[in-house]
């Protein structure tokens, strides 16, 4: 089991290793006796920090492969990870693809909807946001793009543009949170050990599906 992928949940804004994909993906990997292979880390507010923090997990399994989960902003930090790291790839469920623009709305007084920490949202954090930013994706069949239409907080169509080279599937319907993500975590495991991947039987249809 020691050479198998360790899969890395990122979270995305004001979420945290309670939501509902986090739990699901955790108890998929405790139900096949993989538990140990999977971490879902609390990421700081501050993007900076949440980066310094993730860095220092890739860094030490860094003998390992790994495959990134990243949800909302928490795609945006995978993209960067995954441009930086050989042994990184990543899975984007409704990633956020420009957070500095959208996170305008959100300035000043925020509280995570799960741990209730409440923080100033800055600008001194969206400047941190947008040096993050990847202008191009070098190699993208290193990514996987799970996104829907009925996304109420994103425009689903950014990230499909930004990753036109990687493999796709948008639904229609659902939502920002991605309706039956648990359903998609075969898929998400067999792409992190370099398998054949193809999508679930689900009750959302598959509107688009492009291959790398």
């Amino acid at each position: 089991m020691a050479n198998l992928p360790l899969i890395i949940y990122v979270h995305g804004f004001n979420s945290s290793p309670a939501s509902w994909k986090a739990q699901r993906l955790v108890a998929y990997m405790q139900a096949i006796g993989r538990e140990q292979d999977v971490l879902v880390p609390p990421l700081s507010a501050s993007p900076a920090e949440a980066m310094e923090q993730l860095q220092e997990i890739v860094q030490a399994h860094r003998e390992r492969f790994i495959t990134l989960v990243g949800s909302s902003l928490g795609g945006y930090y995978s993209t960067w990870l995954t441009e930086h790291y050989l042994n990184v790839r990543s899975v984007l469920v409704n990633p956020a693809v420009y957070p500095y623009r959208l996170l305008e709305n959100w300035l000043g007084e925020n509280e995570n909807i799960y741990t209730h920490e409440r923080y100033q949202l800055t600008h001194e954090h969206l400047a941190q946001l947008h040096a993050l930013d990847v202008p191009e994706i070098f190699d993208p069949s290193r990514y996987v793009l799970l996104t829907q239409t009925g996304d109420e907080t994103l425009d689903y169509r950014e990230a499909v543009e930004k990753f036109a080279g990687s493999t796709q599937y948008i639904q229609e319907g659902g939502s920002h949170g991605f309706d039956a993500f648990d359903e998609w975590i075969p898929m998400i495991l067999a792409f992190s050990e370099g398998k054949a991947i193809e999508p679930p039987a689900t009750t959302l249809t598959v509107l688009a599906q492009q291959e790398a």
